[in-house]
């Protein structure tokens, strides 16, 4: 009964691998009869009980006013579902007990839980593809060195709340109630899609698929990090430390998926392109990863991720490349400001502020709702949290973004650029004058073709440029914010932050779903290659 019993609970077997070093063929397992069954059945009821979640208001509705509905019927449609389930374990159960192959992977699965998953501990657990809740543990951010259990910066998300007396509030308090409901039934959904279950079904074996290529083709191996909130968060190794042909595996990129993304099929394929050892991790609530993909979640999230990287692997953080696109600059920018060592941060397609790109895609007349909404419960700011890191930074535009911006047409609605600005107004304050703000967004206007001229008609000396700000490091140091630009004419600021701007930015002519091509990818710029950047309180 024992061993039937742990057939019933066992955790649902995909594929086998074998032995990965040697390459010998995958082959996708098998069940019986009678576990098909039991899986169709479940995944059935899975669905089912999807389809009943998102539209629940609907269905409570429509119940309410059906004449027939009464308790009794409920509690015959559910005892029904009930014993539909059971019936199905216990099929699925009988199935394994018979299988060999299910029975030789819950013994290698009951192995590896009696040790602690070390590397060669978990080598045979790694030839079997499965339902990754059974995954053992391989790093909890509890592991970390207590002084690295320190408490985190964090920009205030607390705004909306605070604002007015206690009248105001009140006033206010159906709006929030609303807020929170909309946000909890259909926005955070909206902000994320890729945590919808229904869409995780539909996308299950393209992501099976990517996995299987980035474990045979890249080495990859996957482990488990569990973060500060007990969420278990599903991410994907390429170590390529140890391998002479790749110059760049000594640094390792950390990647930050957008709100659709996975890191099966996501941005971790650019970063290896160009030679690195690449980290990749899901969102909470997304595919494997448990929880909501809330702001808190995410930030428990990454800092588990990043906590894993320097004391799970052994990577030091000035040796770290954060890599975000589109709304993981969220968690990139997170990471970055509370990790001000690491060797630079690259935002792709990546806005400032959710709000002003939400706003425009509601009703107008929910503007203070879905305010409310942002501000309390699901609010991005990539922007704010910028300006707290003072380490290298690329920001990557797409040209022909469709997504985070405010008009498709017009290139100065790109929220990148907004982006842009406030890391400029963050670092050097005094180069901001009316007349170098113009010329800077008439600039971040242009095509990019176009903006060289636009350059070269200001008469910018990148040279010059370059001396200026390696003589203000000599000697001011290097704390930012510079107040370089005190003493400059209004056109020398515009040239230099002309300058800066252009190794900030980076212009990549394609749409915001395209994949980055590796030529794009680099180090970020720094006024001093051999500097350090210190943070300023």
């Amino acid at each position: 009964m024992t061993h039937l019993w742990s057939c019933i609970v066992g955790p649902r077997l995909y594929k086998i691998y074998g032995k990965i070093p040697h390459h010998i063929e995958s082959h996708v397992y098998v069940p019986n009869a009678l576990e098909k069954i039991g899986n169709k059945i479940i995944q059935g009821l899975n669905i089912l009980y999807n389809i009943g979640f998102y539209t629940s208001p609907f269905l409570v509705l429509s119940l309410y006013r059906w004449e027939h509905f009464t308790n009794s019927s409920v509690a015959k449609c559910g005892t029904g579902l009930g014993l539909l389930l059971i019936v199905a374990l216990v099929f699925r159960g009988i199935g394994r007990r018979l299988n060999p192959t299910y029975i030789t992977f819950m013994n290698t699965l009951a192995r590896v839980q009696l040790n602690r998953p070390s590397m060669e501990v978990m080598r045979p657990l790694r030839e079997y593809e499965f339902d990754f809740s059974a995954w053992p543990i391989n790093f909890d951010w509890s592991d970390a060195e207590a002084d690295d259990r320190k408490p985190r910066v964090y920009v205030d998300r607390g705004l909306a709340r605070r604002k007015g007396g206690i009248i105001n509030h009140v006033m206010m308090l159906p709006c929030q109630v609303m807020a929170w409901i909309l946000t909890f039934l259909i926005g955070k959904q909206l902000v994320y899609p890729g945590c919808i279950q229904l869409l995780q079904v539909a996308l299950e074996q393209y992501l099976l698929q990517g996995r299987e290529k980035l474990i045979r083709e890249q080495s990859g191996l996957r482990n488990k990090v569990t973060s500060r909130d007990g969420n278990s968060i599903d991410t994907m190794l390429v170590d390529r430390r140890e391998r002479s042909q790749y110059p760049n595996g000594k640094t390792l990129v950390v990647c930050c998926e957008g709100n659709a993304g996975f890191y099966e099929v996501g941005i971790m394929a650019t970063p290896l392109e160009a030679g690195y050892s690449v980290l990749g991790w899901n969102h909470p609530g997304f595919a494997a990863s448990t929880g909501s993909p809330y702001p808190n979640q995410e930030q428990n999230a990454v800092d588990a991720v990043m906590q894993f990287a320097i004391h799970g692997l052994g990577f030091k953080e000035e040796d770290i490349i954060i890599y975000g696109w589109s709304i993981g600059g969220y968690t990139s920018t997170w990471a970055a400001m509370n990790y001000p060592q690491v060797c630079g941060l690259i935002l792709d397609a990546t806005f400032d502020d959710i709000l002003p790109l939400a706003l425009p895609r509601m009703p107008s007349c929910m503007g203070s709702i879905v305010t409310s909404a942002i501000r309390n419960h699901i609010n991005l700011n990539p922007g704010d949290q910028l300006c707290r890191y003072f380490g290298p930074v690329t920001i990557i535009r797409r040209t022909r973004d469709e997504i985070i911006t405010t008009d498709e047409t017009q290139l100065r609605c790109n929220r990148s650029n907004d982006l842009l600005m406030k890391l400029l107004r963050a670092r050097y304050p005094e180069l901001l004058c009316i007349k170098s703000c113009e010329v800077l967004m008439q600039w971040l206007s242009e095509d990019p073709t176009f903006q060289g001229a636009l350059i070269n008609e200001f008469g910018v000396d990148g040279d010059l440029c370059s001396t200026l700000l390696a003589t203000y490091i000599t000697e001011h140091g290097e704390c930012y914010p510079f107040t370089i630009g005190e003493d400059m004419t209004d056109d020398d600021k515009t040239k230099l932050l002309l300058y800066l701007a252009s190794k900030y930015l980076m212009d990549f002519n394609s749409s915001h779903n395209n994949p980055l091509d590796p030529s794009y990818f680099r180090k970020p710029w720094r006024p001093l290659t051999d500097s350090s950047y210190v943070q300023v309180d």
